[in-house]
């Protein structure tokens, strides 16, 4: 777990940075099923995020990162959903992600995908047991991501508790 939070770190603001390290969040370490839990930072820069890694990824690319879903919470700034694709997104990629019937549509930056509606991806989240994001991968292929949602209402709940 460590090196999950030490690794998401690198992906967070630059000014987040400057805040206090990574920790975990409850007495479990973070762990909460299949996602960890943890905060970033102090006072108004806190972030608080659950994210997983993906259980399975098709197909598989060479030198890819580490492929992480995330929920982010800040004061200011509730229900951030990304995805993290351990590539660098070709330009104008629209990736979405299916739990269930709910599909959620991203937008791209670089190697992250964001949601254009934060609150309803963590709504079909919390009702579901899993997540497949779909997108093209760095030469326009679909790349298909599985992630497990078991765990996710136990890490929202965290960090929704650690910043309010």
């Amino acid at each position: 777990m460590r090196l999950l939070l030490t690794c998401f770190a690198f992906a967070l603001p630059a000014a987040a940075l400057a805040a206090d390290g990574p920790a975990a969040l409850g007495a479990n370490g973070g762990k909460y099923g299949d996602w960890t839990a943890a905060t970033f930072g102090s006072g108004a820069d806190k972030i608080c995020y659950a994210f997983t890694t993906a259980s399975a990824s098709k197909p598989e690319i060479k030198s890819r990162g580490p492929v992480l879903l995330t929920v982010t919470e800040r004061a200011a700034d509730r229900d951030e959903v990304t995805i993290g694709a351990g590539y660098t997104y070709p330009k104008n990629a629209a990736p979405a992600l299916s739990i269930g019937t709910t599909t959620v549509n991203f937008y791209t930056q670089g190697g992250t995908a964001f949601t254009t509606d934060g609150g309803e991806a963590v709504a079909a989240f919390k009702a579901g047991d899993s997540a497949e994001a779909v997108g093209p991968g760095p030469h326009g292929h679909p790349v298909h991501d599985s992630f497990s949602l078991t765990g996710f209402n136990g890490a929202f709940h965290a960090i929704s508790a650690a910043c309010p």
